[in-house]
Formats: structure tokens, C-alpha cells, sequence
């Protein structure tokens, strides 16, 4: 019993391109503005692991230093208990290690540690005599060093709507302090440290928009090359399409006219004959006003819009356009085509290896532009090369082999669009052969292809180039 599977419908808001969209979940939300959550090419981290761990080498020797001559500092100007200013600034060393990976806690617990050595300052402070210089205070520079390292991660880390709330409550902490607590003798440090924060704060979001701007360029850049290749591929196989039209439709008209001919070749022909033969007739028909409709839609250029309602299918009058009837060249004109190389300023030699028989019309079509775009990729980018041409009849099937040399003087810069290799490989892609490009050791260039043989028509319904309707 074959087995039966569902398929839920599609939703239509949704693309094959992006995805059903999902709003973000709050936590993920949170932990981005959190700036828990960055990527490894955000700085100061770097793609590479030896840039990565050089970073960390870096904080934590700055932390180092803080914890233990910062507490030193703290001890001396303040009279605090070395095992008190050494916890104090082992916090701030802490909260620079912290910013690393938690920016936004690394950021409150260094305001925290700050603010609670100026606190434990203050009595001193007012025991102080009234001459000589006074201590740093509310922050010192240890603290003062700390903090700016944590606002510039900060900022590399979190949005600018972020950055400019916790400027807002240092400022605010740091005024609280200085204009209302403070008491006593002292340097007042906290415009100071307001300016340089707002400083790192402005410095670590122009290098956090820069590396956006940066990573949005890659990545539209990459879009970008995608949809031009995919564009590219439509259109060889468009021009594949138009190419294969009138072999196409010479068939379907042979196979019309047969079967209107057939019943005047058989005496006293049943009902049943002339039904069959006159529906075979008529299919025939209709393909071939099919196949006119889908090259024109092929044709056109806006197909869904046409500019002459007369000419839905931008066909165009007769006589006008791309030759839309013009025969189309088979392996019988590749010494034409060769004589054209040779004029245009190469020197060819062809050969043609096992027995000459003919092939399938598509097959024929197909080696032909495979040589003449062969022959047109040596003239532009391989121009005074000598050039082999090798046509090889097999058992199995057709090989076409063209090999140049390296060009002797450069080549100017090529008009072309550069889809000759692609267009190959669709072609042979579409006849279920093999092609092999590349350049030789002596620096030039070589198009190996095969075809397979298929069973060729009578040599009287060839295509002949006549005008199909």
C-alpha cells in the first residue's frame, strides 16, 4: 500500500528566500541589547584565534595591574587598610575582565566599586589639614583607567541607546558624589571622567558602526553575486531555448503534415484512421502555437506588459528583430566558421577524426556554438594563438576538442560578457554529455566536450532553415 503524505500548505507571507518570519524571543532580545551576544568579527575580537587570545593577554594584564598598583594607589592617597583598597580595586580589575563577554553588568560593577571607594575615601578626605595638594577623588586613576576600558567595550558591544544610559548614570552617580557628598580636601577628578567615557563611548560606537557598515557591504555584496549569477544561467538557457525553437517546431510541423498526408496514401482509410490521424493533426497544431507563444514570452523583454496590444508576444514584425526564423547552423558549417576565424587574425588548423554521419539536429546545433564560442574565447583573450579544432565521429557519440596556445601579445580587454564557459556547460549539461575547461601547462587553453549520439531523423526531415509557423 503506497504510502500517503500530508503537506501542510504554505503560509504566503513567508519566502523560499528568507524563511518563515519569527518575531525574536525577549531574552534574545535582551541579552543583544545586553551586547551578550556578539559575533566573533565584532571588535576588538577578530576572525583569527591568535588575534583573539592577544586581546585577552591585553585585558588581563591591564587587570592585573589595577588590581594589585591600584590598590596601592587607593591605600596611600585614602589611609584605607591595604586588604580594603586591594578588594576595591580587584573589583574594577574584575569588571574589566567581565566587559569581555557582559559588558553592560562589567559597566555597573565598575560604577559600584568606584562608588564605594569614594565613599570609604570620604572620611579621610575631611581629616586632611587644609594645606597641600589634595588626593584625586571621587575617582582615582586606577578606577578612572578601568572605567574608560569598559566604556570603550561597552560601546563596541551594546547600541548607541545603551551607551548614551550608562553616560547618563555615570554622569549622574559622579555628580551625586562630587556636588553633595563631597566633603574635605580633595582634586576633583569627575568632569574629567565624564569627558574621557563620553570620549571611549563615541570611539567604541564609530568602530561598532564601521564593522556593521563593513559586514552589511560583504553581505549585500554576496547577494549581489548570487542573483548575478542565477541571472546569468536564466539567461543561457533562455538563449539555449530560442536556439532549439525551430528544431523543435520543425518536427511538430513534419509530424502535421504526415498525418494530414497519411490518409491519401491509404486506400478506403476507416473512421477510425482518419480520427486518430486527424487528432494527431491537430496536437501537432496546437504544440506548435504553443511553443510560438512560450518564445515569445522568451523574446520579450516585458513580457507581462507589452507596449503593442496587437503583438502580445513582442515577436515583432516580420523581417524585424533577431532573425527569430534564420536556419540554424549545424556541423556542416563549421568550415565556414573556421575561414572567419582565420580572416579575423588566428591561425586554425581543423581535423576531423572517424567517419562523418549525421547526428540528431539538437546535437549538431549544440557542437557548433560549442566550437564557434571555443574559437570566439581564443580571439578575444588569446589573440595571434594557434588553434586546434578536433571533431571526433565515435561509436557512442560526437567529441569536439579545441585547443590555443598562449597569446602572443596581450589581450585587450574584453567586450564580452563572460558566459561563454557557462553556456557551454548547459548546453552539454542539456544533451547529457560531459565538458572539461581549463588552462594547459604551457599557459594555454583547452575545451574537451561530449556528446552523445542520439538516433539521427531520415536525412528528409532534417531542418532545412524554412520558416515555421
Amino acid at each position: 500500500m503506497p504510502k500517503v503524505v500530508l503537506v501542510q500548505p504554505e503560509d504566503p507571507t513567508t519566502t523560499h528566500a528568507e524563511g518563515p518570519r519569527t518575531p525574536p524571543r525577549t531574552s534574545a532580545r535582551l541579552r543583544d541589547w545586553l551586547g551578550e551576544a556578539p559575533t566573533r568579527h565584532s571588535p576588538p575580537y577578530s576572525r583569527y584565534r591568535w588575534a583573539r587570545l592577544l586581546t585577552y593577554l591585553v585585558l588581563g594584564w591591564i587587570a592585573l595591574i589595577i588590581a594589585g598598583g591600584g590598590g596601592a594607589e587607593v591605600s596611600e592617597s585614602y589611609g584605607i587598610a591595604f586588604p580594603v583598597a586591594l578588594a576595591a580595586t580587584a573589583l574594577q580589575a574584575a569588571a574589566l575582565l567581565l566587559a569581555g563577554w557582559r559588558p553592560v553588568p562589567a559597566w555597573a560593577l565598575s560604577l559600584t566599586a568606584a562608588t564605594v571607594t569614594a565613599l570609604l575615601a570620604r572620611p579621610h578626605l575631611a581629616a586632611l589639614p587644609p594645606d597641600g595638594p589634595g588626593p584625586n577623588w571621587p575617582w582615582t586613576t586606577p578606577t578612572l583607567i578601568a572605567h574608560m576600558a569598559v566604556f570603550l567595550l561597552l560601546a563596541l558591544r551594546v547600541r548607541p541607546a545603551g551607551v548614551v544610559a550608562a553616560v547618563t548614570v555615570t554622569t549622574a552617580v559622579t555628580w551625586v558624589l562630587q556636588a553633595l557628598t563631597g566633603t574635605g580636601r580633595y582634586s576633583g577628578t569627575g568632569t574629567l571622567t565624564v569627558a574621557l567615557c563620553a570620549v571611549m563611548a563615541v570611539t567604541g560606537a564609530a568602530l561598532r558602526s564601521r564593522q556593521q557598515a563593513r559586514s552589511e557591504l560583504v553581505q549585500q555584496t554576496t547577494i549581489t553575486v548570487e542573483e548575478r549569477a542565477r541571472r546569468t544561467l536564466l539567461e543561457e538557457r533562455s538563449r539555449i531555448a530560442r536556439e532549439l525553437h525551430d528544431v523543435v517546431a520543425h518536427h511538430m510541423s513534419v509530424i502535421s503534415i504526415q498525418a494530414q498526408v497519411a490518409p491519401h496514401l491509404v486506400e478506403n482509410p476507416s473512421p477510425e484512421l482518419l480520427e486518430n490521424l486527424s487528432g494527431i493533426r491537430a496536437n501537432a497544431l496546437e504544440a506548435l502555437t504553443e511553443l510560438r507563444r512560450v518564445l515569445g514570452v522568451l523574446r520579450s523583454e516585458h513580457a507581462e506588459h507589452p507596449e503593442h496590444p496587437e503583438d502580445p508576444y513582442g515577436l515583432g514584425a516580420p523581417g524585424t528583430g533577431a532573425a527569430p526564423d534564420a536556419p540554424q547552423p549545424t556541423l556542416d558549417r563549421l568550415g565556414a566558421l573556421i575561414e572567419n576565424t582565420r580572416a579575423a587574425g588566428l591561425d586554425v588548423t581543423a581535423e576531423v577524426v572517424g567517419g562523418i554521419r549525421p547526428y540528431a539536429p539538437g546535437v549538431e546545433l549544440s557542437a557548433y556554438r560549442i566550437v564557434q564560442e571555443a574559437l570566439s574565447n581564443a580571439l578575444r583573450h588569446a589573440p595571434g594563438s594557434r588553434v586546434r579544432v578536433e571533431v571526433g565521429h565515435l561509436p557512442d557519440g560526437l567529441r569536439l576538442r579545441v585547443d590555443n596556445s598562449p597569446p602572443r601579445h596581450p589581450a585587450p580587454p574584453s567586450p564580452g560578457a563572460g558566459h561563454g564557459l557557462l553556456g557551454m556547460r548547459e548546453r552539454v549539461a542539456m544533451l547529457g554529455g560531459r565538458l572539461v575547461a581549463g588552462g594547459t601547462e604551457g599557459g594555454g587553453f583547452s575545451v574537451t566536450a561530449f556528446l552523445p549520439g542520439d538516433v539521427p531523423d531520415p536525412p528528409d526531415q532534417r531542418p532545412t532553415g524554412e520558416q515555421t509557423p
